[in-house]
């Protein structure tokens, strides 16, 4: 049985990814099952999704946590996640990244395949959802499925989901990223921190059960912990402030969701805090002297 576990963000379609991959393998002969696991319904947060492969059937229906291969559709996850925990010596990892396979440290040394699908997914869809680029790029690392068969995968999915011409236009994107994706051997030099067993997840707790801060291994968890967490990597596009263009009106402060835009030098500039920052573009719309331009991160 092949295992799958793919690391994203809500709104980079992480789910549906895991779909089109059941649906490649069942055209190539194998049962194959996908499902999502839900923690914070909210884009930028990060999700997982699994797809199991098998040739006899498959019964198992809990999560993934010793998967043959993992899919990593942001590489700043690398940073914030186990995103190789359980993962097989003899498996693989695929990873949307502008990095070489030499530069990726996932605490072991692995196969792995590297692809900007980010960039593919603009220049094919023209919006950064890497779900069928990534796809491209595990059938040429892994070689469990051909680069047909994704392609079909997806037109049945993305095709059935958002229309035929999507559906077409995405499996452009996963065989562009298949002809672009290097295939290397991973550095294992990071030390992995893994959760502690007996730690529940925030989806585990009883409801109306309260909780108190905690310093763990992993960090921070528990009540006041978001100041721990820094948004700012969920974010694909970056606000840049031109102060020659500022006229101080101060609606791009008022409307930034996160308070990431802070009044300095006596409240006569502006200054971002990019450590929380999610690139949401809000202070870009609504600046009406076009100060703020989104450029990708």
């Amino acid at each position: 049985m092949y295992e799958v576990r793919f690391h994203g963000r809500g709104g980079q379609g992480a789910v549906m990814a895991a779909q089109a991959l059941a649906s490649a393998a069942f055209k190539e002969g194998y049962y194959a099952v996908a499902f999502p696991y839900f923690g914070a319904e909210r884009r930028g947060a990060p999700v997982l999704a699994f797809t199991r492969m098998d040739k006899q059937k498959i019964r198992r229906k809990n999560q993934v946590y010793n998967p043959s291969f993992v899919v990593i559709l942001d590489d700043r996850l690398i940073d914030l996640v186990n995103v190789s925990e359980g993962l097989n010596p003899s498996g693989a990892a695929v990873v949307n990244t502008r990095k070489s396979p030499e530069e990726i440290d996932l605490g072991m040394e692995i196969k792995v395949g590297v692809v900007d699908a980010t960039s593919v997914a603009l220049e094919v869809l023209g919006v950064p959802i890497t779900n069928s680029a990534i796809l491209g790029a595990f059938a040429k690392t892994t070689g469990v499925v051909s680069i047909e068969a994704v392609e079909e995968g997806i037109r049945d999915i993305f095709g059935g989901r958002i229309g035929k011409e999507a559906g077409e236009k995405n499996a452009k994107a996963a065989r562009v990223a298949y002809d672009r994706t290097v295939v290397g051997t991973s550095r294992g030099e990071k030390k992995m921190v893994s959760k502690k067993q007996w730690l529940p997840t925030v989806q585990e707790l009883p409801l109306g059960l309260a909780t108190r801060s905690m310093e763990t291994d992993a960090g921070l968890v528990g009540p006041g912990s978001f100041v721990e967490n820094k948004t700012g990597s969920w974010r694909t596009f970056k606000p840049v402030f031109n102060r020659d263009k500022c006229v101080m009106c101060l609606l791009c402060w008022f409307y930034c969701p996160e308070g990431a835009i802070k009044r300095v030098d006596g409240g006569k500039t502006l200054e971002f805090d990019f450590d929380y920052c999610k690139g949401c573009g809000i202070c870009a719309e609504e600046c009406p002297t076009k100060a703020i331009e989104m450029v990708r991160d």
